[in-house]
């Protein structure tokens, strides 16, 4: 019988994906219960390296455009941050090239659909609070599914499966099974701020639509699904395997 530490295990992997250009959108900064908001830094920043390594071209939008934030909690140079050992957003930040990327990002009724070959969507404190009405960036998700582009949703970045119609009218989410930030992980951060944080939860809306199937690991457990083209994630903790099934996907993977 080998011994485990006698094992001799082989992994490869291409250099370079086939070339691909992805549109990441953040939020813009926003209030929520009275402190300031934006979006996951590692909801961007990890995807975004792994996105680049692969050898595409990425660039980052937001709905109304101008200069974005980082959710404080989540930049690791902030005082208060809970990852101060982030080194990818750190990286990121101080990037010669992609730390100016935050400063005045472009809105997305500057964006062409048919140039790019997916879209992903970073999570964060900002989404709940500004997606919810912007019914232009409704439309632009729906775009992209539409034309055959791969969509990749992460953490509260998927509440956008409540609210994007397709041209027939369906939701997006109909049909489809998918993943999001949960409510055992709302109430993990009810239970830190001392208060109700989100009046409306993903789960619990999604669960109200008999044609979707929502999922979810235990709390802060990495999770993503893939169904066809749509790619969703829970968390920052599932942000490298949503990277990989975005990957998958446009590969064209099974």
């Amino acid at each position: 019988m080998t011994s485990p530490q006698n094992t001799v295990i082989r992994r490869n992997a291409p250099l370079a994906q086939p070339p691909k250009r992805i549109l990441y959108l953040v939020s813009n900064p926003a209030t929520l219960k009275g402190f300031p908001v934006g979006f996951f830094a590692e909801e961007l920043t990890r995807p975004f390296f792994d996105f680049i390594t692969a050898g595409y071209e990425v660039d980052v939008a937001s709905p109304k455009g101008g200069p974005v934030r980082f959710d404080g909690f989540s930049d690791p140079e902030d005082p208060a941050t809970a990852y101060p050992n982030d080194l990818v957003t750190i990286g990121f930040r101080h990037h010669a090239q992609f730390g100016r990327l935050l400063a005045d990002t472009p809105s997305i009724d500057q964006v062409d659909v048919a140039s790019y070959d997916a879209v992903c969507v970073a999570g964060g404190g900002g989404p709940l609070v500004t997606f919810k009405d912007d019914e232009q960036l409704h439309r632009l998700i729906a775009d992209f599914y539409e034309q055959g582009k791969v969509v990749g949703l992460l953490c509260h970045g998927t509440c956008l499966l409540l609210w994007t119609t397709l041209s027939d009218g369906t939701l997006l989410a109909d049909g489809k099974t998918w993943t999001g930030f949960p409510d055992s992980e709302e109430a993990m951060v009810n239970a830190a701020a001392g208060m109700e944080v989100n009046d409306d939860t993903i789960e619990t809306e999604a669960r109200k639509n008999p044609k979707t199937t929502f999922e979810a690991a235990g709390p802060l457990e990495p999770f993503a699904i893939r169904d066809g083209r749509l790619v969703t994630a829970q968390q920052q903790h599932s942000s490298a395997l949503f990277s990989e099934l975005v990957i998958d996907a446009l590969n064209g993977a099974s």
